[in-house]
């Protein structure tokens, strides 16, 4: 619940979620493919939301929705190859690295936000390379995810998109396909906690409702502060836990 409604108000919930499935004794590979089962509902809840906005973009969505797929699926082979006790190691800086980039959210809002007087143009040149760069932000969501729709937001604004709006109803459908085939792989491959990502998932749902309804009640700054400071908590603890 906590998860959902922070995601809802600020985003970043994925530093509570995930860590707190470790912390009650799941193994970091575990902990990830169930969350990202609890999570892609609500991924999938708000790509719906934002049909109408996403069909005035659907030249574009089409030509990330391919990259996405398969750098999603990739991602999650790539998850389930690696050895735990190497993803143990390598997920406190993924978790670091989360926070940084949740951290900075603000500078990508403030420097690509709306403004109707700029003219938004994507060439053909710049839809190639944002294909290749959500290959690559797909492979990361589909292998851990936390933070991937900064990089979108950021991919997006310098292909060309300006409008914050517009930005979001793009990069909200692109992360629920990451989620979703990342889900579908795990699933696949046993490595879903069943019980816990439908409680997990109903939770998020609650919360994320309950969230959206308070979000404009809640200091957002000081939750953001609340979820960085979180987010070197746990990975200074993830690493401690590791070594």
């Amino acid at each position: 619940m906590i998860q959902g409604a922070v995601n809802s108000v600020a985003g970043g919930g994925t530093l509570i979620a995930f860590p707190s499935l470790v912390a009650f004794g799941e193994t970091e590979i575990i902990a990830n493919a169930t969350n990202t089962a609890a999570v892609w509902t609500g991924s999938l809840s708000g790509a719906v939301a934002y049909r109408k906005d996403t069909f005035v973009d659907r030249n574009l969505l089409c030509t990330l929705l391919v990259p996405s797929l398969i750098g999603g699926l990739l991602g999650a082979f790539v998850l389930v190859i690696t050895p735990l006790a190497t993803f143990t190691l390598i997920v406190p800086f993924l978790v670091l690295f989360a926070t940084v980039l949740f951290a900075s959210r603000g500078l990508f809002s403030r420097r690509f936000g709306s403004d109707s007087s700029r003219q938004e143009n994507v060439s053909t040149r710049w839809r190639i390379g944002g294909a290749m760069f959500q290959f690559f932000v797909a492979i990361y969501g589909g292998y851990f995810g936390a933070g991937i729709g900064i990089l979108m937001m950021a991919s997006l604004s310098v292909m060309g998109l300006r409008d914050i709006h517009k930005i979001n109803a793009l990069k909200t459908p692109l992360g629920a396909v990451v989620n979703v085939i990342a889900f579908i792989f795990f699933a696949f491959k046993g490595l879903v906690v069943w019980p816990l990502a439908f409680i997990m998932a109903v939770g998020n749902i609650i919360g994320g409702y309950g969230g959206a309804r308070l979000a404009k009640r809640v200091n957002q700054r000081l939750l953001a502060y609340g979820i960085v400071a979180i987010g070197l908590l746990v990975s200074a603890w993830l690493l401690t836990r590791a070594l």
